[in-house]
């Protein structure tokens, strides 16, 4: 034990004199910008939206406080499970046999986040950028299906490649292949040993680095390898390549490898953007079948993928809007994902509806399980033909932009008012990333401190305008199985129960949820409106707990029997009066005699009464509302 003691401090003041060396890089670095100040602010408040927004502008996720606190552990103190998640899902360490790593478990609020904590295998690091590395090393020797277009080939042996990888991470290919796209063979020296050429392609294309260079049945030396790996990088002009080679520490291995990868990232990016999307043609859809490209093309395409624009007439006052909810019926809200028509009108004036086509590589695709059994299959798309094939996929192009972006560099940044049709869309290429991350764009809509998660009992003025149609976002979760958007909906309905309560659209979609169930008892409850009940109350138990009435609350935080009948008493005494439960409007503050009213517009002595009569009320109103659907809940 004493020996491992003294092994474990010597490994620990090696690593510390590495890290001021500036060899070796801390992963918790110390950052007092205001940028990550925010970002940590963010994170004690649960604003996922915020978060979200900071983490795609580059934030230093893992950074750490004066204190030592990174933003996963104030997360995790802090009791923020979806948050929690996120920085998860966005690359936040804390491996388990690290001082940071063991605060966030024995930090966590409540065990619902250190179970979330424990199911991630910290002893690898999470890495958003894993599962795109895996993609780009399984092609190396992939064959089904066929994506590689060139081949290197040794006085022993043979390796099949990728033009436009091999041109985006290396100069040298880069100048010889854009001057000869057409090449399909290449004839490598034979002075150069075939396991430093292996070693070389296994580095470039993110495999892990063999460790043992020569076979022992091999006549060639060790000296010799790495001889041939050091010329073979010259030529290339390959940075770093030599380094891989060398590297002794575990870590520092680690984060050179993870330096290789973030660097192969940023070179296929800048080959799909300046390449790919540089590249895509507008042209009127009745012509798209006219477009024809070769193989041997400047960009080593050999698909091209195609979508249609989506045309609108112009609308009328009024139209597209629900007149009871002011909620926004647009195209942005509802599906179907595809195109509008034919030929459409703008203005009085008729135009061409458009398409847009990107030449792609069927190497990144295939990421997708569905272009992958596509390109496997007897399909026509997988057979060879005299010009690229042109293959349609069922979305807007904005959306396909979004798609391609995805698969090439693993980055997804989707405006909201795309954020259904992406769900759509990539739940059918079976994208699962890409489908959660659609589903965050939306959910954090409404999220933490966020402006559109607005308390409707306190807001003046005109109804706001809504940001998405919920019944849209409550059918896609059903449709798709997706939890965090069923959450969602449920609460963002809960912050606005009075606005959507006396919607019919809104009973159809109770009687629907209540359906869901196959056989469906008396007894059951309706799941949704379980949700909306258990928000609801949250919604009023932050205002009473806000304003210190906490006498108001029973054990489990809902407002005591004895005042829920109290105010179910004064209520009911106010309907006898005359005032109908059906007849409300947005509670007020009279302007004269500064009077503040209920939802029923009864006057109230301030606003605690008034949302403690509030609750009961939109309480009462779905229980007539089941009344008049016959439903038991």
């Amino acid at each position: 034990m004493v020996l491992k003691k003294y092994e474990l401090e010597a490994k620990l003041k090696d690593e510390n004199q590495l890290i001021q060396s500036g060899v070796l890089r801390e992963e918790n670095p110390l950052d007092l910008s205001d940028e990550f100040k925010k970002f940590l602010e963010a994170c004690r408040r649960g604003d996922l939206r915020t978060c979200q927004e900071l983490i795609s502008l580059g934030v230093n996720i893992n950074g750490k406080d004066k204190f030592d606190y990174t933003p996963l552990i104030v997360a995790s103190l802090c009791g923020h499970f979806e948050l929690v998640q996120l920085l998860l899902e966005s690359g936040a360490l804390a491996e388990r046999n690290t001082f940071q790593g063991e605060r966030c478990i024995y930090n966590a609020l409540n065990d619902k986040i250190r179970n979330l904590l424990l199911q991630y295998d910290y002893s690898k690091s999470t890495d958003p950028l894993q599962p795109w590395a895996s993609h780009i090393t399984a092609l190396l020797t992939r064959t089904t299906p066929k994506t590689a277009d060139i081949t290197l080939t040794t006085n022993t042996g043979s390796f099949d490649l990728h033009k436009f990888y091999l041109s985006s991470r290396t100069p040298y290919f880069q100048k010889k292949l854009s001057s000869a796209p057409e090449t399909d063979n290449w004839h490598l020296s034979h002075s150069v040993p075939v396991e430093s050429f292996q070693a070389v392609l296994r580095y470039l294309y993110l495999a892990d680095l063999p460790r043992e260079l020569v076979d022992a049945a091999s006549d060639v030396t060790e000296e010799d390898v790495f001889k041939g790996i050091d010329k073979i990088s010259r030529q290339l002009e390959v940075e770093k390549l030599w380094d891989a080679f060398l590297s002794g520490d575990r870590r520092l291995a680690r984060q050179r490898f993870q330096d290789e990868v973030q660097r192969a990232q940023s070179q296929v990016e800048d080959f799909f953007r300046n390449n790919v999307l540089k590249h895509k043609m507008v042209v009127e859809k009745s012509k798209v079948s006219e477009v024809k490209w070769p193989y041997d093309n400047s960009i080593f395409a050999d698909c091209l993928l195609y979508a249609d624009e989506y045309e609108e007439e112009e609308e009328e006052e009024g139209e597209g809007e629900d007149n009871e909810t002011g909620v926004n019926r647009s195209r942005a809200n509802s599906i179907p994902v595809g195109p509008g028509g034919e030929v459409t009108t703008t203005n009085g004036v008729s135009r061409p509806s458009l398409s847009v086509i990107y030449p792609v590589h069927r190497a990144m695709l295939i990421r997708s399980p569905y272009f992958e059994t596509m390109f496997s299959s007897e399909f026509r798309e997988a057979q060879r033909s005299e010009h690229l094939h042109v293959i349609k996929l069922d979305c807007t192009p904005e959306v396909l932009e979004v798609v391609l972006t995805f698969l090439y560099t693993e980055k997804a940044d989707c405006p909201l008012e795309f954020g259904l049709e992406l769900l759509y869309t990539a739940d059918m290429l079976l994208l699962d990333k890409l489908k959660n991350k659609a589903a965050l764009t939306i959910s954090t809509l409404g999220s933490g401190n966020s402006n559109m998660l607005v308390d409707r009992t306190h807001t003046e003025g005109e109804t706001e305008t809504e940001a998405i149609n919920v019944y849209d976002v409550i059918h896609a979760a059903w449709d798709l199985r997706v939890q965090r958007l069923e959450e969602f909906a449920a609460r963002y309905i809960a912050y606005r129960l009075e606005d959507y309560i006396d919607d019919e659209d809104f009973a159809e979609l109770i009687r629907e949820s209540a359906s869901r169930l196959q056989s469906r008892q008396e007894t059951d409850t309706i799941e949704l409106l379980d949700d909306i009940r258990y928000y609801l109350s949250e919604r009023f138990r932050l205002r009473f707990e806000d304003a210190g009435l906490d006498d108001m609350l029973d054990e489990e935080g809902e407002i005591s029997a004895g005042t829920a009948e109290a105010l179910a008493a004064q209520v009911a005494a106010n309907s006898e009066e005359g005032k109908s439960l059906e007849d409300t409007g947005p509670p007020a503050v009279d302007g004269i005699n500064g009077v503040v009213r209920t939802l029923d517009g009864e006057a109230a002595e301030d606003e605690f009464e008034s949302d403690a009569l509030n609750y009961q009320i939109l309480l009462r109103k779905i229980d007539v509302m089941l009344d008049r659907l016959q439903l038991d809940a």
